[in-house]
């Protein structure tokens, strides 16, 4: 299956300098017209020289710039809609309330697929016989990415006792620091960039444990402590911060762990379902 180029840009983008930054945004607005542009065209349309334009491809891991569109051409063939010029998906002042409702479910759809085409079976597969082999998972994130790892300890625990999770960041990082090798640790971040979460995976992979990440981007400084780096989709314009498909995205993922873990370890984690189940089922009108 060929490399899908611009998910692939997206998820470089923190790797990028100002000016490649200028370059990716530049292809990902014009995938199309990119095609028939020679690396000068390219360079003018962004403003930059063509050196910027050679090290962009450069830092997309291909030799050069006609073999960066020769592998963009072979991605587009895929009929993806995302390539379609003139799709205008981000949010602006002068949708309206239908457009706007569109273009969000667009959005969130949109996050899901990507992170579905992102997910690399040899690191999933690592990720799971990291949580498989484990005496203790403890879920970490902060911010909106601690609202993820509540509902992931939340989730996990219906059919595994040994998971847990602080939305105290001062005791997340106790945690961390008194993690073993015998544990592992499941870190969300969107930016991977969060000085608190990076702090976090430090003590973890200092103690021993795997360190298994939830990110978008492939580079970043969380993971450089990362044992395993799980990428997530999504992608947010100017009126759409804060929006919740990033963590729709890592969601996903979890739902891809989650049952991943339950078709593993089916006749214990479904004993124990049966325990939860029970335990607040009276919570419940009937």
């Amino acid at each position: 299956m060929q490399e899908d180029y611009l998910t692939k840009i997206r998820s470089a983008y923190n790797q990028f300098t100002k000016a490649e930054k200028k370059v990716a945004d530049y292809i990902l607005a014009n995938p199309n017209k990119v095609l028939f542009m020679s690396i000068s065209d390219l360079a003018g349309a962004c403003d930059v020289g063509d050196t910027s334009v050679f090290r962009f491809c450069k830092t997309m891991n291909v030799k050069g710039y006609q073999e960066f569109k020769m592998m963009l051409s072979l991605s587009m063939r895929s009929g993806n809609e995302e390539y379609m010029e003139n799709e205008e998906k981000n949010i602006s002042l002068e949708d309206n309330i239908s457009e706007l409702a569109k273009k969000v479910l667009t959005e969130n759809i949109a996050a899901i697929e990507e992170t579905y085409s992102l997910i690399d079976l040899k690191q999933m597969t690592l990720a799971m016989d990291a949580l498989s082999e484990a005496k203790r998972i403890l879920f970490f994130g902060v911010g909106a990415s601690m609202l993820t790892a509540m509902k992931a300890m939340n989730k996990f625990l219906r059919i595994e006792p040994k998971v847990y999770c602080s939305e105290v960041v001062n005791v997340q990082l106790m945690m961390a620091a008194a993690m073993s090798r015998e544990d592992a640790a499941v870190i969300f971040s969107y930016s991977g960039a969060t000085k608190d979460t990076v702090e976090i995976a430090r003590l973890a992979k200092e103690s021993g444990a795997r360190v298994v990440t939830v990110t978008r981007f492939t580079k970043s400084p969380l993971t450089e402590y990362a044992d395993v780096i799980l990428l997530c989709g999504a992608n947010a314009g100017s009126l759409q911060a804060g929006s919740t498909s990033a963590e729709i995205s890592q969601l996903f993922l979890v739902d891809v762990m989650y049952s991943e873990y339950y078709r593993r370890h089916f006749k214990r984690c479904n004993a124990y379902n049966e325990k939860t189940t029970k335990a607040i089922s009276d919570k419940v009108y009937s």
